[in-house]
């Protein structure tokens, strides 16, 4: 630690407010809030770290400074706002490939309805309702305003002295040849946004209404398009689920999965008790703290939401988080009014509700994990190609075996064998072991020499063809193990014969025979998914194979008494 730094350190006051860390060259690598800066700027150069994202982000820090704010929550936007602006290296940046569309009400005479991206949300341009996750159901939206609502659809007119065909074909209601008042006009409007912001309840009496006026004077065909818009959105809401019976509740449930690399969140929208939306969230991650991520999520989702707010948020992943005070202080001040954090802990039906959320998550993070592989087996040329590069095989790895080892302290110790083909699971060729010669007492590592013996020694046979690449579960020391059975056995490694590395969890390092250093794949390759997608699925094999194997020797057991 530079002299500077050191001096810098001892002057940072004990008060609410934003530090920046810089590196050697001048640039923002970091930016944290504190309740109190003091307290926590010393604890990242005077406490040891588990994390080694923290403790190289230390080592590249040359400068400190700190912004003072009146209160946590004040420090909570300013580092919205800096993150935002300098996008540093070591906070974490959620990024997918999509960019989430909004509606757009614009800001003219006669307002249009449009669907624009993230990049364009200019205030100057109007109101924004949004984001809206699932692109086909908010085209299919759009299409259902436009029936109900008969809108501008042209940004100048098309003719000088007549009306263009969507008058003649009741979508749009020609102001542009005064054939509505700007008063109706903004009345049409503004039960577009009743719609948007869930406010459906409020939309069908003001429909009725205008229905019933529109009767009264004799109007009867406007009182008949009032009919049809009338019965085109009760159907609609007919097809929401009621969560509540007679209620104005609004609120929004939000689940997280964070598995393989994937963070799949949901976010379920009740309105008046009506469950209306339902926003799905798939990010490809770094394999850190999920609740860092979810943390950085949650931030951005509500500061960029441009729906109506609901009055209460039920998220157990924001017990993790804690600060339940700052975070409702936080959005009382984004939203402009108060909105309550609840856990979704116990069996009412806030519990309920995240359960179902949670089931929605558990769907979500499936779904992108069977994208993944198939986008890896269209692509496993490329795959296998950058895998033998990087890790330095010698054939290419079309066929990949894993083995894993399960047990408790040493009893009914199991090890599973799977098998990728082609950069898929090839359950048929995939084998259960129950391992002989350390029962009782536990030892992975003469377990996994164990079953590598077995296994090599049927090279040749049927139906257990060479595999191209074997992984290890493990980290250099198992690998080692197994080299030894290897060359004890004879057994061809290099050009036409097999390719060894382990995988250890903990940082996801490889490791190569006879290799002191690991290989660290970039955390978003398909490459490191894809033997982490066989590491995993190794020891789901081994784990159901010694659940089975206890079960039925508990059953056994109590037969025997």
């Amino acid at each position: 630690m530079n002299k500077t730094l050191l001096e810098s350190i001892k002057l940072v006051p004990a008060q609410p407010g934003c530090y920046l860390y810089y590196d050697k060259d001048g640039e923002i690598i970091y930016v944290g809030k504190a309740k109190n800066l003091k307290r926590r700027v010393y604890s990242y150069f005077h406490k040891q770290h588990e994390s080694v994202k923290t403790n190289v982000l230390v080592s590249q820090i040359e400068k400190l400074e700190y912004i003072i704010t009146d209160s946590e929550v004040e420090a909570l936007i300013l580092e919205s706002h800096l993150i935002k602006k300098h996008k540093p290296r070591y906070n974490i940046l959620l990024k997918d490939d999509k960019k989430y569309p909004y509606f757009l009400i614009t800001d003219e005479d006669f307002p249009r309805i449009q669907v624009v991206r993230k990049k364009n949300l200019n205030p100057d341009k109007g109101r924004f309702y949004g984001p809206y996750t699932d692109v086909g159901a908010m085209y299919s939206t759009l299409d259902f305003l436009k029936k109900l609502f008969p809108l501008k659809q042209c940004k100048t007119p098309k003719f000088s002295n007549r009306p263009c065909l969507y008058y003649h074909i009741g979508k749009c209601l020609a102001p542009c040849q005064g054939k509505v008042t700007p008063e109706e006009y903004q009345k049409l409007i503004h039960q577009v946004e009743l719609f948007l912001s869930g406010k459906q309840s409020e939309l069908l009496k003001q429909i009725q209404a205008q229905m019933q006026k529109y009767s009264e004077a004799e109007q009867f065909e406007k009182a008949a398009k009032m009919r049809d818009s009338y019965l085109d959105l009760q159907k609609t809401l007919e097809r929401q689920k009621v969560v509540y019976e007679n209620t104005k509740l609004n609120e929004d449930i939000i689940a997280l999965l964070y598995e393989d690399g994937i963070l799949a969140i949901v976010i379920m929208m009740i309105r008046e008790g009506r469950l209306i939306d339902k926003k799905d969230f798939t990010y490809f991650v770094d394999n850190v703290d999920k609740t860092e991520y979810f943390e950085t999520f949650f931030r951005e989702y509500y500061t960029n939401l441009k729906l109506e707010y609901p009055d209460k948020i039920v998220s157990r992943d924001l017990e993790e988080i804690g600060e339940k005070e700052l975070y409702q202080d936080w959005l009382k001040i984004i939203s402009g009014k108060k909105i309550t954090i609840n856990y979704g802990r116990g069996r009412g039906k806030y519990g309920e509700l995240y359960e179902l959320a949670l089931k929605n998550a558990t769907n979500l993070l499936e779904n992108a994990r069977l994208k993944k592989m198939a986008q890896i087996r269209d692509d496993f040329n490329e795959v296998g190609s950058y895998l033998a590069e990087k890790l330095h095989l010698t054939n290419f790895p079309n066929r990949i075996e894993c083995y894993d080892i399960s047990h408790i302290q040493g009893t009914n110790t199991v090890a599973s064998m799977v098998v990728f083909q082609n950069g898929l699971p090839k359950k048929s060729a995939y084998r259960k072991f129950k391992i002989k010669t350390t029962e009782g007492k536990p030892d992975d590592f003469l377990s996994m020499k164990e079953v590598l013996s077995r296994r090599l020694a049927r090279l040749g046979q049927k139906n257990w063809e060479k595999p191209d690449l074997i992984i290890i579960d493990g980290g250099k020391g198992q690998l080692s193990s197994v080299m030894q059975i290897v060359e004890e056995m004879g057994i061809k490694t290099g050009k036409d014969g097999i390719d060894f590395v382990s995988l250890a969890k903990r940082e996801e390092e490889v490791f190569l025979p006879n290799q002191s250093e690991s290989i660290l794949l970039p955390r978003n390759s398909n490459a490191l998914y894809l033997i982490q997608r066989i590491r995993d699925e190794a020891h789901r094999f081994a784990i159901t194979f010694h659940r089975d194997l206890r079960s039925k020797a508990l059953k056994s057991s109590t037969k025997d008494r």
